[in-house]
C-alpha cells in the first residue's frame, strides 16, 4: 500500500510519455502551480467527465497560474485516442508501470461496487511553485470534483 502524501511533502519527481509519446516532467513547470490528478482508465465514462471538466476550465485554471496534467496507467496510444475523440486540452501522460501512481499514493486498495479491489485511486494532488503538496485529495467523485477544486482554491 502506498503512503498517502500530506500537505507541506515535496510531490514526487516524475517524467512520463504524454499522448505525442513526448516526455512530460513535473520539473517542466517549476514556477508555477500544478493540478496532478490520477483517474484509472482514459475513454471510460467517469474520466472523460474529469477530463472534459478539466479542459472546459482550463483557461480559468491557467489564468489563475495553474498547470493541469492528468495521469492514468494507459500507454500513449490510448491517451491520443480519447485526446482525439473528446477533444481534450489537459496534458495526458501515462503510467503504464503504475510507478508515479504508487508515489503518490494514487494507487492501492479501493472499494469498488462494495468489493475491496485493488487499483487507481481517483486522486488530485495541486503541487505549489515550489515543488510542494499543497492540497491532497484522494477518493474524489469524477463529477463536480473540478467546479469543488476551483470554489477550495477560491479561482
Amino acid at each position: 500500500m502506498s503512503e498517502r502524501l500530506q500537505p507541506g511533502d515535496t510531490a514526487p519527481a516524475f517524467t512520463l510519455p504524454d499522448a505525442d509519446g513526448n516526455e512530460v516532467s513535473l520539473a517542466d513547470h517549476k514556477g508555477r502551480k500544478v493540478i496532478v490528478y490520477f483517474y484509472p482508465a482514459a475513454l471510460t465514462p467517469g474520466c472523460t467527465k474529469q477530463a472534459c471538466d478539466f479542459t472546459d476550465n482550463l483557461d480559468l485554471l491557467a489564468g489563475a497560474g495553474y498547470d493541469v496534467i492528468g495521469v492514468s496507467p494507459d500507454r500513449p496510444e490510448k491517451l491520443a485516442k480519447f485526446r482525439e475523440k473528446e477533444n481534450l486540452k489537459v496534458t495526458l501522460v501515462g503510467d503504464p508501470d503504475k510507478k508515479v501512481l504508487e508515489e503518490y499514493g494514487a494507487f492501492g486498495e479501493k472499494k469498488l461496487y462494495g468489493k475491496t479491489v485493488v487499483g487507481v485511486i481517483r486522486s488530485t494532488i495541486v503541487v505549489d511553485e515550489q515543488g510542494k503538496v499543497e492540497r491532497a485529495l484522494y477518493n474524489v467523485k469524477a463529477t463536480g470534483h473540478v467546479a469543488k477544486i476551483i470554489k477550495d482554491l477560491a479561482i
